[in-house]
């Protein structure tokens, strides 16, 4: 069996500010070690479950904070850009049999995590697929789902557990943070790492038919861009148009195409 797994730093046990994500920043390693912890912990659940070979993509800003050595020697690990519009799932293609995602955040325009963004933070103020507010989850998960992989596992803040199975009720979920406003209710770090061990393995022990997440035949991304300036540029991609002053739209039957519009427009 083999497993991918994709990992952001905003959902991880316990963060709460964005001095904590971004390298050279005094608090930064602490969470840097917890988001190893708990990657490490996704590894040795799918290693208990029978994966024979894991590839792991550090997702978070630089591409360069998990700390490899730590990581078990069944694992690759995938560093910095390729600048694919894969992007958090570069590599992902029908050789593999599922994926998960670790330290995954809420969306951009929902209130359940105090650095919830949608790709950008600076550029999007809130991003709809198909009328739904769209995380990076179920962007990357749909990716994967288009090539047959199969979204078995997330962790990350509370709300973006409950939208993971909201999108299928099988996947299984550890919520590490629950947040409001500006503030987080966190379980203890350990706890998180014990539990993505145990979620990880039963998930991957599951029967794969009983995944329900389904790829549409058609998506319409709609994009609320900070400033105008910026959905005014996106707007002049081919087969995109401006909705309004800050909204611009793009809609395609591929996947890829709707990647490939956000590498380009956000």
């Amino acid at each position: 069996m083999r497993f991918y797994i994709s990992a952001d730093i905003e959902g991880i046990t316990g963060i709460n500010s964005w001095s904590e994500t971004n390298k050279g920043n005094v608090d930064y390693s602490e969470f840097r070690i917890q988001m190893t912890r708990e990657v490490v912990a996704a590894c040795e659940g799918a290693l208990a479950a029978g994966a024979t070979e894991i590839v792991v993509k550090d997702a978070h800003d630089s591409g360069r904070n998990l700390k490899a050595e730590d990581l078990p020697k069944e694992a690759k690990l995938i560093r910095s850009w390729s600048h694919h519009p894969y992007s958090m799932v570069w590599s992902i293609d029908e050789g593999f049999d599922a994926v998960a995602f670790i330290g995954y955040h809420s969306p951009s325009g929902s209130n359940d995590n105090p650095l919830a963004h949608t790709m950008s933070p600076k550029v999007v103020s809130e991003m709809f697929l198909n009328g739904e507010l769209c995380s990076e989850f179920m962007l990357h998960a749909l990716v994967a789902r288009t090539h047959g992989v199969v979204p078995v596992f997330l962790s990350g803040d509370a709300g973006m557990c409950e939208r993971a199975m909201n999108f299928d009720p099988q996947i299984e979920t550890v919520a590490s943070n629950k947040g409001t406003g500006n503030a987080t209710l966190c379980i203890h770090p350990k706890l998180a790492v014990e539990k993505i061990k145990a979620g990880v393995e039963k998930a991957l022990k599951k029967d794969m038919k009983l995944f329900s997440m389904s790829v549409p035949e058609h998506f319409v991304l709609d994009i609320r861009y900070t400033k105008h300036i910026n959905a005014f540029r996106a707007s002049h991609y081919p087969g995109a148009k401006a909705i309004s002053a800050h909204i611009t739209r793009f809609e395609a039957d591929d996947m890829l195409d709707i990647m490939r519009f956000i590498m380009f427009c956000v």
